[in-house]
Formats: structure tokens, C-alpha cells, sequence
């Protein structure tokens, strides 16, 4: 490490003691629970789709759902005057108390004394190497959500690349608590929902439809389709080869796209190309357990690297099982374009 990258290192260990409120962070430390919330903010900052659901803080590491749900309609009337005949509450916050249980997860970085070399003639190198950090346990937590299945003692990102093995995600949650709600094939072949002329569904609007019937009447309020990329570029292309190329025709296009289903639609960031759910955002939580933030910063000069060590307790959940409907991604199959004009296409 040369004298200007160690002048930079130690200038950002400084820095770090101070937001934290340790008098080193060169060996492990607890982040206090004041100093852990404004991490998670900056961390929530760095995703476009974190900051528009619930990241709560919890005390344990187990126990039941926070914000919970209404069970349906409560008002009515009762004749009192009636002999024997009285009031009756009804349970408004749900007949059944769905769970949490949160994991480790540890986020654990390096950064080589070439990189550190290369970033530490910049004022802002603490800044830079902090939102690194920071956007990845954002990204992270987004793909964990989509793709997580469950919570390994021993997590192996090579065989397992989209994190599947790091905690149970939301559609996991759903598997585990209301797999009714998800849709894990349709009635035109086993084990596939198929979504194009002559599938299950002819377009992604019948889809939508079809799935929403899930949802309660009453518990269909601020609800968002939220669909994967390479659904939305297949009826996209599908409309364009359908109505044409003028500028009118496009514009046709674009309010046709608009919604889906009669909703609103997004495709979040790291969502399944594929993927097709029915929920509303603040149905959507991560629960992070208070004071289990650890960090602990090494140099490790016979690696030529500087080691982060990053962890803390965490789980996703769903608010309301009710109010999320879904399809199995990997269950999803599309017309094969090459053979589209066939009577009885490909499925793939």
C-alpha cells in the first residue's frame, strides 16, 4: 500500500469511528441502533424499488408478522332488543398469525491495494468505496427477494448465482404459507403456464386478469402488476407486429402498454425476466433485527487487500398473503418465435 493510499485508509477509518461512535473499526463492533437506522436509509437510497416497500427494524429473531391485515368487512348491525342477542366483534387483524424468522446474512468485501492505490489521489474516496458497498447490499437484497429459497448454513454463490441459497424470498414466503396462490402450471401441459395464442393465456392482459381473481374484493387497493422484462418485450413485439410501424400506430402502442390487466404495471430491478406477481408494495417487507449490524475492517497485507466484514440479522415477509398473487417463473413458457406460425408451436 503506497503512503498516499495509507493516509486514505486511515483518513476513512478515522471517518467511520466517528460516524460510529466506536474508538476503532479495526476490530469487531456493534452498530448502535440511531447510527444502524441511517445505514439502512442509505442502503434503501441506492435501490429504485427498496424505497417504495417496508424495511422495518424488529427486537427477535422470530415472532409474528408486524403490520398484518384485515380479514374483511367488519360493519353491520345487530338487533339487541332481541332476548339472548348481542354485539359481536369480529377479528379484524386476521384469523390466522403468519411468522418471521430471520438469518445472518453476511456481506463480507475486499478491496485490493491496486484499486485503493488507483482511488486514493480522489477527495472522495470514502464516499465512492462507501456507495459501492452500500448499492450492493441493495442490489443483493432486491435479487434475494425474487430469487431466495432458502437460508443455507453454508451459502455456495457458484451454484447458486442469483442467491437462492442466502434466505427465503417473497415468492418462497408465499410457497411456504399460501402455495395456492401461486400459479405453478396451467391446464395445456403439465408443469408450464403458457402465455401467447393458443396457451393458457393468449396475452399478458388475460393473465393479469386471471390471476387478480385471487385477491379479495376488498383488499384489492393499491395493487401494481409487477412483471419481468422478457414478458413485457415479447407483447410489446407481438402489438408491434401486429398493428404497425406509424408513428400513429406506435403511439396506439404506447397507451395499449400502459396498463395490464386494467393496472398499473412496473418491472422492478433484478425481477425475474419472466416473473408475474399481483401485490401491493407495502405488502412487501424486509425485517432487519435491531443492534445485529457487526462490522469489523482488516487490513490483510498477504492478501494486498483491505477486508470488510458486514453483518446482520434479516428476513423477508409478506404483510398479507391474501393481497399477493404470482406465477413460478421458471414455469413460464413463451411461443417459440421461430415456429409462431405453426398450428401447434414450440413452447419455450
Amino acid at each position: 500500500m503506497k503512503t498516499l493510499t495509507r493516509q486514505a485508509f486511515n483518513a476513512l477509518c478515522k471517518a467511520y469511528c466517528l460516524g460510529y461512535g466506536v474508538p476503532s473499526v479495526k476490530e469487531s463492533f456493534s452498530i448502535t441502533p440511531s447510527v444502524e437506522q441511517k445505514l439502512q436509509d442509505k442502503i434503501v437510497e441506492k435501490s429504485t424499488f427498496l424505497k417504495d416497500i417496508n424495511v422495518i427494524t424488529v427486537d427477535d429473531l422470530q415472532g409474528q408478522n408486524i403490520l398484518g391485515s384485515v380479514t374483511g368487512p367488519v360493519s353491520g348491525r345487530t338487533d339487541t332488543t332481541v332476548e339472548g342477542k348481542e354485539r359481536t366483534p369480529r377479528d379484524v387483524l386476521g384469523l390466522e398469525p403468519f411468522e418471521y424468522q430471520l438469518h445472518q446474512v453476511d456481506s463480507d468485501v475486499y478491496m485490493t491495494y491496486r484499486t485503493m492505490d488507483a482511488w486514493a489521489k480522489w477527495p472522495d474516496f470514502q464516499a465512492r468505496y462507501t456507495n459501492n458497498v452500500q448499492e450492493q447490499i441493495a442490489n443483493d437484497r432486491e435479487m434475494v427477494g425474487w430469487y431466495g429459497e432458502q437460508a443455507a448454513k453454508d451459502t455456495d454463490l457458484e451454484t447458486y448465482p442469483l442467491m437462492q441459497d442466502v434466505l427465503p424470498g417473497w415468492m418462497q414466503y408465499m410457497r411456504d404459507r399460501k402455495p395456492g396462490n401461486i400459479i405453478s402450471a396451467g391446464k395445456k401441459a403439465a408443469g408450464e403456464i403458457r402465455i401467447g395464442p393458443g396457451g393458457d393465456f393468449p396475452n399478458l392482459d388475460a393473465a393479469v386478469n386471471d390471476i387478480l381473481q385471487g385477491i379479495p374484493k376488498w383488499k384489492r387497493k393499491g395493487l401494481i402488476v409487477l412483471v419481468g422484462d422478457e414478458l413485457i418485450a415479447r407483447e410489446r413485439a407481438a402489438l408491434y407486429e401486429k398493428q404497425g410501424d406509424t408513428p400513429t400506430e406506435k403511439n396506439s402502442i404506447n397507451t395499449a402498454m400502459a396498463k395490464l390487466g386494467g393496472l398499473d404495471w412496473e418491472t422492478p430491478s433484478n425481477f425475474p425476466g419472466r416473473g408475474l406477481i399481483i401485490t401491493s408494495k407495502k405488502n412487501l417487507s424486509i425485517y432487519v433485527q435491531e443492534g445485529s449490524w457487526r462490522r469489523h475492517l482488516k487490513d490483510k497485507p498477504e492478501k494486498n487487500r483491505v477486508e470488510d466484514f458486514n453483518s446482520r440479522n434479516e428476513g423477508y415477509v409478506v404483510e398479507d398473503v391474501e393481497q399477493f398473487v404470482g406465477m413460478e417463473f421458471d414455469n413460464v413458457k413463451l411461443p417459440n418465435v421461430n415456429k409462431a406460425q405453426e398450428s401447434d408451436p414450440d413452447w419455450i
